[in-house]
């Protein structure tokens, strides 16, 4: 039954349609909070990894990430995309934000029941019978997701960045760098893994549910419910496609490859998708309550866009020639020669990582903008090419399954870069240029690595002294070459950049970064 209609006149809540003066300076300040809690999470993801995988068998981790396959899908249904909507709405009221908590925790409570029920048949899908229990034990972290999703988006359209970074990043390590490890040494096995994603999702709910109240009194208000759902279901169904594309290739190898090789391309792709999803998490979770502050001004999208493109070509590009060039002994650095079969889908999929970045950079500007039905279908080719690409690749083994995964990461990179360049007028060819400095840094730091890991290779020298060695040379020629040539590796983009970083940069290097970029732009 549809409560009452509050009679009191509508009241926005925090911030509305208005452009701030610093609007800026509040975007970049956020990337600089967001970018220190996720390189500290990454660190921590790292620091488990290691710790676990010498713990943990492959097929533990298979079934672990089976698991997280089911959990990724409920989490789109645990608020049908409830809180994006109040973070992307020009003009925000109490009615929206109470019918958003009441549609969040039923769908979360409902996802819960529905995955439950369902575990015997879920794991006869996968064919790993102890996969029913674990999805069990992980559905009851289901409903916290909706339970919490409206106090995060209210203290994103905040820009409370810093606050939700800290959030995110101490609960992960709890759940991951205290309670797994104490759990493995106790021998629960990959219940130690479900065990910490619970811990992870609790402490998470209730510290944004403390640090930002809202009212939370049931409410169903027809018309908020349709301003909510409309953005929200195109959401969804994009995040759909997209999830059925980030899981489909888990599902080809753990029900054609066996859980043992679930557990080794489950690494190989997180050890890919850690500086990819790092990088790409903090420009969306900045960018896109910014984008959607100036969602009507497509001059300042269409320059906010290149420059986000540029960012992670710069970055992402290098990263990614060194990652392929060492993988073998990254593997064994990490993970131990138990995981050596990790090293070729790694390679392999180290040549995606920009796709695997910039498009969250396209998809931000499209939710930002509210054109999230034709978002959703080309998520839906997405997925689609991702499991026809690694069921025609598994034929080939874990090597074949990346490869075709990696060019289904192409293609939506092309298909959400089109659209992108329609919604903020940018031309094609401005698209490209964005991408040249980061090509030549990467050639430049790919050389480089190369050259020291065939000297190290020859000479004998061991697994950590090849990634110290090979990977430091590779990381250190990109900013040598922008500090001595800045005009030529950083471009007219690069300049843009460094203008908008140095109005936030600490006093005792405003003059530095200004120098620069007077150095790039003459």
């Amino acid at each position: 039954m549809t409560p009452k209609q509050d009679s009191r006149p509508a009241r926005a809540i925090g911030p509305t349609g208005r452009v701030p003066r610093r609007l800026t300076e509040m975007t970049l300040a956020g990337l600089g909070w967001n970018s220190l809690s996720m390189g500290s999470q990454a660190l921590v993801q790292m620091a488990a990894l290691i710790v676990l995988a010498r713990l943990l068998s492959p097929q533990e981790f298979g079934i672990y990430a089976a698991a997280l396959v089911v959990g990724r899908f409920c989490a789109l249904f645990s608020e049908l995309g409830v809180g994006p909507a109040i973070v992307q709405r020009p003009v925000l009221e109490a009615r929206h934000i109470r019918s958003g908590f009441t549609l969040s925790v039923g769908f979360g409570l409902t996802a819960a029941i529905v995955v439950i029920l369902s575990a015997d048949a879920i794991a006869a899908i996968f064919q790993m019978p102890r996969l029913a229990d674990a999805v069990r034990i992980m559905a009851l972290g289901f409903p916290l997701q909706g339970i919490s999703s409206v106090a995060q988006s209210m203290a994103l359209r905040a820009f409370r960045f810093r606050w939700v970074a800290l959030v995110d990043a101490g609960a992960f390590a709890v759940g991951y760098l205290v309670v797994a490890p104490i759990l493995t040494v106790l021998d629960f096995g990959v219940y130690a893994l479900v065990v910490a994603y619970l811990v992870q999702r609790w402490l998470s709910a209730a510290l944004l549910l403390l640090g930002q109240p809202h009212e939370k009194k049931p409410m169903l208000e027809l018309r908020a419910i349709r301003e909510l759902l409309y953005f929200g279901a195109g959401f969804t169904l994009a995040r759909l496609g997209n999830a059925i594309a980030s899981q489909a290739d888990n599902l080809v190898v753990g029900r054609w490859l066996g859980p043992a090789a679930l557990g080794l391309y489950a690494h190989a792709y997180q050890l890919m998708a850690s500086p990819a999803m790092m990088f790409g998490q903090v420009l969306d979770r900045v960018l896109f309550p910014t984008m959607a502050r100036i969602q009507d001004d497509r001059g300042r999208l269409a320059r906010a866009y290149r420059s986000g493109v540029f960012a992670c070509a710069a970055v992402m590009l290098p990263i990614s020639a060194v990652v392929a060039i060492l993988a073998p002994e990254i593997v064994l650095v990490l993970l131990g020669p138990a995981w050596s079969g990790v090293a070729l889908p790694l390679r392999i999929l180290a040549c995606g990582m920009l796709f695997r970045t910039s498009y969250k950079i396209s998809d931000t500007v499209v939710r930002a903008t509210g054109a999230v039905y034709a978002r959703a279908w080309r998520q839906g080719v997405f997925a689609v090419a991702v499991f026809v690409a690694a069921l025609i690749g598994q034929g080939w083994g874990l090597g074949g399954v990346a490869l075709g995964v990696c060019v289904a990461l192409g293609l939506n990179f092309a298909l959400m870069a089109e659209l992108s360049l329609r919604l903020t007028g940018l031309r094609w060819r401005d698209f490209a240029l964005a991408h040249l400095p980061g090509l030549v840094l990467a050639l430049a730091a790919g050389t480089t690595a190369m050259a020291v890991a065939t000297w190290l290779r020859d000479a004998g020298a061991g697994p950590l002294g090849i990634v110290a060695g090979a990977g430091m040379a590779g990381a250190l020629t990109a900013p040598l070459l922008v500090l001595l040539r800045p005009g030529a590796f950083l471009g007219p983009d690069g300049a843009q950049v460094l203008r908008a970083f140095s109005k936030v940069a600490p006093a005792g290097l405003r003059g530095g970064m200004a120098s620069l970029e007077r150095r790039v732009s003459g």
